[in-house]
């Protein structure tokens, strides 16, 4: 009876895994084919011809990057190029490295599952499909000559001027002084990170215990708390620009962000 009771458990052990060779690469495979397929009818239906070489004397406009960078170039609308093109990159690249130091989670390693990771997988969900994705879409699709705005169905017109006065946060506040305007930045900058890292304590707080928290580790914990913070910053610069025309918010002889 013990004999056939330890059988049966350990068939039911062996029965929770599915080789990787038929049933992986084989819904790989097809995934694989139907991109494909798609790819193809797309760059036959598409304009887009394969032109002379490049002329070091003649700039095209629009001149974008290649699809895989058209996100950093949309960044570039809102940031300063050090900071949209070196900071965060460097920002995402350390995010993703450090994710197996401060996922304290066991569950949902090696297999799929949503709701023991729901908020890991919703945090990726947006940071990488409502952020880095649509970005690439507006640079592909939505950017025309001049880096301007233009609907899908609107021609492409190289002489569209578009009356637009950025102002800096402390300027549009009311600051006119240097030392006045640089103190107001850095107040609203830290302000912003503040109230921020406090309410994602809350959150979490709230959403997972206090015995989680325990457990996370006040390293762990300020370190995502940052990089969630600093991904949050860029739909929120986004707004203040398209809302507001805020073009910088710290200013500095040195950086501006």
């Amino acid at each position: 009876m013990a004999e056939a009771a330890l059988d049966k458990k350990k068939s039911l052990t062996a029965d929770d895994k599915v080789h990787t060779w038929p049933h992986l690469v084989r819904m790989e495979f097809l995934v694989a084919l139907f991109v494909m397929v798609v790819l193809i009818l797309w760059s036959i239906v598409i304009d887009a011809p394969l032109e002379e070489p490049a002329n070091p004397t003649r700039t095209p406009n629009p001149s974008k990057a290649p699809w895989y960078f058209l996100g950093l170039q949309e960044m570039l609308v809102y940031f300063d190029p050090w900071h949209a093109g070196v900071v965060l990159p460097t920002l995402i690249i350390i995010g993703l490295m450090v994710i197996p130091f401060i996922d304290i989670n066991p569950e949902g390693n090696g297999y799929y599952c949503f709701k023991p990771r729901k908020y890991e997988i919703l945090t990726f969900v947006f940071g990488f499909h409502l952020l880095w994705v649509s970005m690439i879409i507006i640079g592909t699709f939505f950017r025309g000559p001049g880096w301007n705005l233009f609907w899908p169905w609107q021609r492409w017109d190289p002489h569209k001027v578009v009356a637009l006065t950025n102002v800096d946060l402390p300027y549009l506040l009311g600051f006119r002084d240097y030392w006045w305007s640089a103190a107001c930045g850095a107040v609203v900058i830290g302000g912003y990170f503040v109230v921020s890292t406090v309410a994602f304590y809350l959150w979490v707080l709230r959403a997972k215990g206090k015995e989680f928290l325990e457990r996370w580790g006040l390293v762990r914990f300020l370190i995502t708390a940052m990089l969630f913070v600093m991904m949050l910053s860029l739909p929120a610069k986004m707004f203040l620009r398209l809302a507001f025309n805020v073009k910088y918010i710290l200013v500095t002889p040195w950086f501006n962000i």
